[in-house]
Order: C-alpha cells, then structure tokens, then sequence
C-alpha cells in the first residue's frame, strides 16, 4: 500500500530518538490494549490487522500514538466479524441477552501462548526460482492492499544471500484469500543504489522478500 504507513526511506519525519531505559508501556490502557488484541479471535491472521492499521487516513494515522492504532485497528477488526456492536462498543458492554462466549485466551494461559514459538513456514510443491548468489530486481508493484515490498526497494537491484522455503504470503493472506505459500529470501541492496552515490559505499541493506515481489536483474 502506498501512503504514510511505509515511510523506510523517507525525509522530514523527524529524527529517531533513543529513550533511555524505555518501559514496554508508557501507559497501563497500552497494556490493556496489547493484552486485547493478543486475546482477540481476529489475532489469527496477523496479516489482517497489519492492513487493517494501514486503513487510519494518513492525517489520522501520523496523530496517533502506536498502540492509538493498535487500538482502533482491534476494534474495527471485532466489528467486521461480527464479535461487537458499535452500540456495545460505545456502551463498554455487552448488549442485554447477548451471548456469552469462553475466553479465547485465559489468564492462567498467557505466559504459555507468549513465549510459545509460532512459525509462518510453510510446505510448497514450487521450486524456488531463484537461489543465493543471483541478481535480482524488485518488481515496481503499487498494491492497494497490504504488502510487504517497501517502495524504496521497488525497481532497485539486489543480491539473493539467502532463502527461508516457502512462507505465508502476506499480500494475500492480508485480504483473507488463503495463505498461498511463497519462497522468502533476504535479498542485499547497496546502499547507492538505494539512496545514489553519496551514500556510504561500504553500507548495505538486508530485507526478507516474497518471490513474487523479484524478477531476475
């Protein structure tokens, strides 16, 4: 998707400040609603809630605080499926006589689901097309849905250093079209040929891309 939401490699957005000794929350509502969204029944597709955030309108989207959008992004998600009424949603509460559902997530439950390790890998009957070593380009795509090819790798050349198999493939996992198993490589990009010759020549850039996002340089 291109639009506020991707800004690797953009100018005027301020510097990056380090804080020292940064909590995890700077506030107990951002816990509360990292422990929702983690519990929710939509988590299941991380895809989704990756473009669901990519939905904000860009002013919107820049005004918000991280877990701002965290936030909103669960709620719209809980209203698409059905799980909430905006009434209830309004009202903090469910509606008199609504149904009551278990927990997808217990408390006595957390510790184990968090530090459990989960895996996007994948089984495919596709050969690889591509393998370390060969040159590549980044396909100049401009998708209205969620991707994972940032634009300021589209149309730049790289080298395959390494493939993953085959994982999940967000682009359409995002838009609940199935998982659609692609091979995922780390592809390196020069600096300059990123940000042109007054980039350091001795600099790089790693990124893990689909096989559907590269075509051979």
């Amino acid at each position: 998707m291109n639009g506020v939401h991707d800004m690797g490699g953009m100018h005027g957005l301020g510097p990056l400040v380090a804080e020292p000794d940064e909590p995890p929350f700077h506030h107990a509502w951002e816990a509360r609603a990292h422990a929702m969204t983690i519990a929710s029944p939509t988590r299941s597709n991380i895809d989704a809630g990756r473009h669901q955030r990519e939905l904000i309108p860009g002013p919107e989207h820049l005004a918000m605080t991280y877990y701002e959008k965290w936030f909103r992004s669960l709620s719209e998600l809980l209203l698409k499926a059905g799980l909430v009424t905006r009434q209830e949603m309004a009202a903090g509460r469910a509606a008199p006589g609504a149904p009551r559902a278990e927990p997808l997530l217990k408390a006595d439950a957390v510790s184990t689901v968090l530090t459990r390790p989960g895996s996007y890998v994948r089984e495919t009957a596709a050969q690889p097309a591509f393998r370390s070593g060969d040159a590549v380009r980044c396909r100049n795509l401009n998708p209205t849905g969620h991707t994972r090819l940032p634009r300021y790798v589209r149309g730049h050349a790289g080298e395959v250093v390494a493939h993953h198999g085959a994982h999940v493939f967000p682009d359409s996992n995002a838009k609940g079209q199935g998982e659609d198993p692609q091979h995922l490589y780390t592809v390196r990009f020069a600096a300059s040929e990123l940000w042109g010759q007054a980039a350091d020549p001795r600099d790089s850039v790693c990124l893990d891309l689909w096989e559907p996002y590269l075509e051979r340089a």
